[in-house]
């Protein structure tokens, strides 16, 4: 915008300092015709009395006297003394002894080169031409028309310094304000404090607060009625499935049992549904920022120790460490519970979407990269680019609700850190794996 209205400001001002000065160097023109024109006619009228008394004071007219003169330097004016025959009687020491080319009546003509100005006396048998050189007129024309050009030469670099400094400071405001709405996102929703706008720019301001006012309570409501409703149903959902589990434990084997694993399975999957909603509520309150930095190493060893005490996923989680030694504190500025729930998904996926069979390894570098992969199908590209979004699985049979990946990919945006999925897994012909780079 600044450079936009530099040059359009800068171009309209010299388009009318050029247009200034074409009308300037028409009056200019007018004005120096009618000086020069008014010059040439008094000294006419001035020197024919003093011609008349010098040629009636000389004994022959046969020959053009050439009036001798003090001065070296070329005449501005020059004069011709004719007769009615237009034989020239007299002439100034630079006129030509050759007639001028102008008719022998009073008044103004003009040749190629001359203006010339005619005046009679005695009875018009004597006629005086003065003539003044165009040549003169032009070169006064043309310094005219340079002295009001060429201040454009320093008009146009200090315009363009001015209108820019002027611009930018006339537009600083504009500028904060574009940079606090910049910053505004889903998780930072707090109010502009812009100050020093102008009057122009503060409904902006004032309508944008606003603005943010209803997306952060429509949010708010939204996370609380999510987070409320899954705490709330955790409570139920766990006493029926205590019940169902209690009750195919008292069933004999027949259809009502079945019947029962059957709820038993879908009250199972309603709990992790539940689960995943709180996770889901807690990474949209933005709790992956974090100031100060926490031990990672203890994180990921209290998250692996989990799956390994559980019975279907024991063994199959392997730690790697590359670069850095087990006991020896790895700090990085992340949060401890944001981290944790990021493992437990992406470990979680990996285990229930990879080979049943194959083990699943997890890679800590010294640089704060995360490393996580598996065996199994490969996931195609296009789908590969969708998996981060909520409610978003790849075709598999196994059960899950979708937003595991897009948890991860939110706390991961908070916390700066940087995810990257891939497959097949790198150095593999299958698999999937999923690298996540933790800020320092």
């Amino acid at each position: 915008m600044t450079r936009r209205l530099m040059l359009w400001l800068t171009g309209s001002t010299i388009l009318f300092w050029i247009l200034a000065a074409g009308l300037g160097a028409f009056v200019m023109r007018e004005e120096f015709d009618e000086v020069f024109d008014s010059s040439l006619q008094e000294t006419a009228e001035r020197l024919m009395p003093l011609v008349v008394d010098d040629l009636f004071q000389r004994d022959s007219l046969d020959e053009p006297r050439r009036v001798a003169s003090g001065s070296e330097n070329d005449e501005y004016l020059t004069y011709q003394v004719r007769d009615a025959q237009g034989t020239v009687l007299l002439h100034s020491h630079d006129a030509q002894p050759e007639p001028f080319d102008a008719p022998l009546r009073r008044g103004f003509s003009d040749t190629a080169t001359q203006r010339i100005y005619t005046v009679d006396a005695v009875s018009g048998t004597i006629f005086l031409q003065v003539a003044d050189n165009l040549e003169e007129r032009r070169e006064a024309m043309t310094e005219g028309l340079l002295s009001l050009m060429l201040p454009i030469v320093l008009l146009v670099p200090l315009s363009m310094v001015s209108i820019w400094y002027f611009v930018r400071r006339s537009l600083k405001p504009l500028g904060a304000l574009r940079r606090e709405i910049g910053a505004r996102d889903g998780g930072n929703l707090e109010p502009m404090a812009v100050d020093g706008l102008p009057v122009e720019l503060q409904p902006i301001n004032i309508s944008v607060n606003r603005l943010l006012e209803r997306l952060r309570t429509a949010l708010e409501a939204e996370r609380e009625f999510a987070s409320n409703s899954a705490h709330e149903l955790r409570t139920p959902i766990a006493g029926a499935l205590a019940q169902t589990q209690r009750l195919i434990a008292e069933l004999p084997a027949g259809p009502e049992r079945s019947r029962a694993r059957a709820i038993e399975a879908s009250l199972s999957a309603l709990s992790h549904l539940t689960e995943k909603l709180l996770q889901l509520a807690r990474a949209d309150s933005g709790i992956g920022a974090s100031t100060a930095p926490v031990d990672v190493m203890a994180v990921i060893q209290l998250v692996a120790e989990d799956f390994n005490r559980m019975s279907e996923h024991a063994g199959k989680l392997e730690l790697r460490l590359d670069g850095i030694q087990e006991d020896a504190p790895f700090l990085r500025r992340v949060d401890a519970d944001a981290l944790g729930i990021i493992l437990r998904n992406l470990i979680e996926n990996a285990l229930l979407h990879g080979d049943p069979d194959g083990p699943v390894s997890l890679t800590i570098s010294a640089d704060g990269t995360l490393t996580l992969a598996n065996a199994g199908h490969v996931v195609p590209q296009p789908q590969l680019g969708q998996l981060t979004k909520r409610f978003k699985r790849n075709n598999s049979s196994a059960p899950g609700s979708g937003l595991g990946l897009a948890i991860v990919d939110r706390l991961a945006r908070q916390m700066g850190a940087k995810l990257m999925l891939a497959s097949p897994a790198r150095g593999r012909e299958d698999g999937f794996e999923a690298e996540l780079s933790l800020p320092p």
